[in-house]
């Protein structure tokens, strides 16, 4: 996996927003995948604080627990993604 695959999964494992099906569809990574790669790549207090906040539930990492109106997974004020890189604005 290149670096900047590992980066984007760091970034959308820290949006709020962005579910983990996401990633999973995106990347091929599972939760307990994502889990273990930001345990691997944060410091331990990043990752603490990173687990802290999935676990609070201010997070909608889970679909299960997403507000069933939101039926995306980006932003509309995000422009596409196109091979993990975000257009500018």
């Amino acid at each position: 996996m290149e670096v900047k695959d590992i980066d984007r999964i760091i970034e959308m494992a820290w949006e709020d927003r962005t579910p983990f099906e996401a990633i999973k569809i995106q990347f091929g990574f599972s939760e307990a995948d994502v889990i273990t790669l930001m345990r691997r790549e944060l410091k331990r207090s990043s990752f603490n604080l990173w687990r802290k906040r999935v676990n609070s539930g201010i997070s909608q990492k889970h679909l299960k627990n997403r507000n069933s109106a939101i039926a995306r997974f980006k932003c509309t004020r995000q422009k596409t993604i196109s091979l993990n890189k975000i257009s500018k604005r």
